[in-house]
């Protein structure tokens, strides 16, 4: 998650410069095994922190991308990975802070007897939540009290998940004040470990470096996808995403975030994300896909010692797949602001999303549906929905031959199946048009 390089421009290592290290959750935590995180990585392109210098000619990788984009099509979409534009250890730092500061809440929405809810359903009462903080000693009656009323929360006298999060929203700065609780050692502790003013640095230039990118995407009418990545810089890639698109997506989505329908939390953090576009009245607009990270998640969870965060089988994360689509298509319809590309090679996955969109009366037309599929992958799904009029992409890699074709070869070899579908599809149509050619009916299809 850091490099060698990293370390020596920046002082110590990250591990003997961060206070409280022994306390960081483990998932959260830099792990020489996976300091590389290209080993394992089947289909996506994994960036490698060497110094600020580097961000900037990956940022300027990405202006081009968006130029190119908006020069070659009206509606284009251009993808971005934000471990390309930062230090990846404040994305860990970060994701932790997030998790635990979510965590909280769910063991105090557990104390008032709402265990098992799905995350919105929980909703604390805002009295007891109050005598909580202050019986933990986080914050007294009349601080909490401040915080609800300053932020016009809790005024229906319960505060949901939604709620809670906007205490630690980098607009309200109250973060610096706030304490969880440890429930290994029992102890409060500062939830965000003070920042070193480089890290602070590292921070605000990552964020001036999106700042940049969705700009020029505004500009040239390019819709800029942030791509997920792993799980454990993916609560802090996300958040900063919803920053990005609350400020960019007030007119129409011009940000879309990417889920990754493996994890076990997919669908909480979808419905999540889309209520906050529905209460902050902007467009929502995302990526959906299976994920691209299984083996090496799953070997990271294993060998350090945390639940793996995937989905136990390839059906469930088919049924989350569908799951969080539905409820995105469902929003479509009742409130026309949300916005989905279905990133899938999935022939199952595509005849689902083309009839629930007949059945919710979704217009391709109307362009908040998009599909997309590898370049010189699956034409056989991609050129029928283009040729019935869906908004469809191909999503084009680029970078050194060195790199990208053995990306390529690895997707090629992921959609073995697909492959042989295809074959076999063209030996069909190959068998027709013989047979139409002997029987002398090539241009009469009632034959």
């Amino acid at each position: 998650e850091s490099c060698r390089s990293s370390a020596g421009l920046h002082g110590p290592s990250p591990s003997s410069s961060t206070p409280g290290a022994e306390q960081r959750e483990k998932q959260y935590r830099a792990h020489r095994g996976f300091g590389d995180r290209r080993g394992g990585v089947i289909s996506a392109r994994t960036y490698f922190y060497a110094d600020e210098a580097k961000c900037d000619q990956h940022m300027e990788t990405f202006l081009r991308c968006i130029d190119a984009s908006g020069g070659s099509s009206e509606n284009g979409f251009s993808a971005i990975k934000l471990t390309a534009l930062g230090r990846p250890q404040f994305l860990l730092q970060f994701s932790e802070v997030l998790v635990k500061w979510r965590r909280f809440f769910h063991q105090m929405a557990a104390e008032q007897g709402q265990a098992g809810r799905a995350a919105l359903e929980m909703k604390l009462e805002a009295e007891k939540l109050q005598e909580a903080l202050a019986n933990l000693g986080i914050a007294t009656k009349a601080e909490s009290q401040h915080w609800f009323t300053g932020e016009n929360l809790g005024m229906s006298g319960t505060v949901d998940l939604l709620d809670w999060n906007s205490l630690i929203d980098s607009r309200t700065k109250l973060s610096k004040l706030l304490l969880v609780p440890n429930m290994q050692t029992g102890q409060l502790e500062p939830l965000l470990s003070r920042f070193t003013e480089e890290e602070d640095l590292q921070m605000k230039r990552m964020l001036q470096r999106m700042d940049v990118l969705a700009k020029r995407a505004t500009e040239k009418g390019v819709r800029l996808m942030v791509d997920a990545e792993q799980s454990y810089f993916q609560p802090a890639i996300s958040r900063l995403t919803l920053e990005m698109q609350r400020r960019f997506n007030r007119d129409r989505a011009i940000i879309f975030n990417t889920y990754q329908c493996y994890l076990k939390e997919a669908y909480d953090n979808v419905t999540v994300d889309v209520e906050l576009s529905r209460r902050e009245g902007w467009h929502f607009g995302t990526k959906l896909v299976r994920g691209a990270y299984m083996e090496q998640e799953r070997e990271r969870a294993a060998q350090i010692g945390y639940e793996d965060p995937i989905n136990p089988t390839y059906e469930k994360t088919n049924e989350m797949y569908h799951r969080c689509l539905d409820y995105i298509l469902e929003e479509i319809k009742h409130n026309r602001k949300a916005n989905v590309m279905v990133a899938s090679h999935n022939e199952d996955t595509v005849k689902f999303t083309l009839r629930r969109m007949m059945e919710l009366g979704i217009h391709p037309s109307e362009k908040k549906v998009y599909f997309g599929q590898l370049l010189g992958m699956c034409d056989q799904i991609t050129f029928p929905l283009g040729q019935a009029g869906f908004p469809v992409y191909k999503y084009v890699p680029y970078g050194p031959v060195n790199e990208v074709l053995p990306y390529l070869s690895r997707r090629a070899q992921e959609n073995r199946g697909f492959m042989q579908r295809a074959n076999r599809e063209r030996d069909l149509l190959w068998r027709e048009v013989k047979r139409r050619l002997l029987t002398g009916s090539l241009f009469s299809p009632n034959h």
